[in-house]
């Protein structure tokens, strides 16, 4: 995963990096409102002199790159909650709109898991921005008045913590074995089969010492 640290100046204009230490609690998810804009894009919006507002975020990704844009033990502007919990205590995420969005997604549900892992996490910890002040983000979460991809996100990352979790019982030994074994990565149990992915398995036991 390309992962990329550009922070943002401490001079920035209208105090969209405050400086102000935080121990974030949770991970709030937004999307960007932009379905033309990339990661890099929004990171360079952050400190362009036509922008007036004071909203920051932590995180952008994008199908391409993620880009670290203020530092995750600081305070940015993205929940809309003042100096609620959202702003002072949550890394903001914004997921970009443009470009293959499923992609994005899927890098998206990567990264947010890599996160809580290493914070020792699970997904109770994930918000929307919904969540903190009713606002309608992320926004290609929400499908007339359902938070139906949200939930679909949410199941997502709870499998790419615990892929087990998702395991039919009777198969859990061989799916074990062929983690083990190097053949298979041990991500989406459910998923479907291409022969491209049969015959690099076939190859790889083949190829086993």
């Amino acid at each position: 995963m390309s992962y990329i640290v550009d922070h943002i100046p401490r001079t920035t204009a209208n105090n969209r990096r405050p400086g102000t230490a935080m121990t974030a609690e949770t991970i709030t998810i937004h999307n960007t409102g932009n379905p033309r804009s990339t990661a890099r894009a929004e990171r360079n919006w952050l400190v362009s002199a036509q922008n007036s507002r004071q909203a920051s975020y932590h995180i952008v990704i994008d199908d391409k790159e993620t880009i670290e844009c203020l530092p995750l033990n600081e305070v940015a502007w993205h929940a809309g909650d003042g100096r609620g919990n959202g702003n002072m205590r949550s890394i903001g995420i914004e997921i970009c709109e443009s470009g293959d969005y499923a992609k994005t997604l899927e890098r998206a549900v990567e990264l947010v898991a890599k996160m809580l892992r290493e914070r020792r996490w699970g997904t109770d910890r994930l918000r929307r921005h919904f969540d903190w002040s009713k606002k309608i983000c992320p926004r290609l979460m929400y499908d007339q008045g359902t938070w139906k991809g949200w939930t679909e996100f949410m199941s997502k990352v709870e499998n790419e913590l615990n892929p087990l979790s998702d395991l039919s019982h009777w198969a859990k030994d061989a799916w074990l074995w062929a983690i083990k074994e190097g053949l298979i990565d041990g991500k989406d149990p459910k998923g479907i089969i291409t022969r491209e992915q049969l015959v690099t398995i076939l190859y790889r036991m083949k190829n086993r010492p």
